[in-house]
């Protein structure tokens, strides 16, 4: 399994992996974003800033690189990365299908990504990611599962994906939305032929959304790599928008509120990997901080006080503008 290579790692950062939601494609729904990008956000603008993200953080120990066919230009960008860079051989790149982007390089479109977890849209994306990827891609995961997502019942679905992995991919699931717990689950119990489907699950977990956590202190247990992303809540746990006790214990640490709240995430035991999603390298630096950020009892008792009901910040996140 490739993710054996991130487990035998010796930085300091080899838990920690970057995401490519944020400048694959110029619209998303983080706050800060127009500081961040500023108003050239042309495809060749933001594939010099992914490739400089990249630069970076392989620079500075990450090896787990994540994209999706949604993210606009992602798996683009980081194909175009990989070919003019050989030499690296020591990464594990995970792709989502799942989700079609649509917004056509816009930040205003009337919609930016259509869902379909169908057979149809399995085999027309795989192509697409193997077309620009070949045998670069060690996950392909099902984006943003849901316990009602025909995904997991399909089983014609089911037994393309086994093919899949039969030839050397790793299979996996990402979650989203209030009842994450419950994908999990049931994903969990997906098997073709007595042999479990998935072998990494991919969910939101941060300081305000902490429910999925037993489900996948679970799937931990049953031998999944767990994926953590959005720890920074799409911005609400960064300066300036972070809540003021998260604030002050960054302040005791000397360290960013993002390095403390990715350093949260970091202690959960069946944590495998926690995804930056840095749109500049200076965040992507400040990120990295929090492998070694070293929190006391009183510290995480005011960061575990933060904590949202999931509908409450499922409600919340869907608020948020594409920008």
């Amino acid at each position: 399994m490739p993710f054996a290579r991130l487990a035998s790692a010796t930085t300091p950062t080899c838990h920690l992996g970057l995401g490519l939601a944020a400048v694959g494609r110029p619209g998303y729904i983080n706050l800060g974003r127009d500081h961040d990008l500023g108003e050239d956000r042309s495809v060749e603008a933001l594939r010099t800033r992914t490739h400089e993200l990249l630069d970076a953080a392989h620079a500075q120990g990450v090896r787990y690189f994540d994209v999706a066919r949604s993210y606009g230009r992602s798996e683009e960008f980081l194909a175009d990365w990989l070919k003019a860079r050989p030499e690296i051989d020591d990464i594990v790149v995970g792709s989502k299908w799942g989700y079609t982007y649509t917004a056509d390089w816009s930040t205003d479109a009337e919609q930016h990504e259509v869902k379909d977890h169908s057979v149809r849209t399995y085999e027309r994306q795989r192509a697409e990611t193997a077309e620009l990827l070949g045998d670069r891609l060690d996950l392909y995961q099902i984006h943003s599962v849901t316990p009602d997502s025909p995904a997991l019942t399909d089983k014609e679905l089911h037994a393309k994906l086994a093919e899949a992995a039969a030839q050397g991919l790793t299979i996996g699931f990402s979650t989203s939305g209030p009842a994450q717990a419950d994908a999990v689950r049931a994903a969990l119990a997906v098997e073709v032929d007595g042999t479990p489907l998935f072998r990494t699950v991919q969910s939101t977990y941060n300081a305000l959304e902490t429910s999925a956590a037993p489900a996948l202190a679970e799937a931990h247990d049953a031998g999944l790599t767990v994926i953590v992303k959005e720890g920074m809540a799409n911005g609400r746990l960064a300066e300036p928008h972070a809540p003021d006790a998260l604030k002050a214990v960054a302040a005791e640490t000397d360290l960013g509120c993002d390095a403390v709240a990715l350093a949260l995430i970091l202690r959960q035991p069946w944590a495998g990997v926690v995804l930056s999603g840095a749109a500049t390298t200076s965040q992507l630096a400040s990120n990295l901080h929090a492998a070694v950020v070293d929190l006391d009892e009183n510290q995480l008792a005011r960061l575990t006080a933060l904590a949202e009901s999931p509908q409450v910040y499922w409600e919340r996140r869907g608020q948020l503008p594409w920008h």
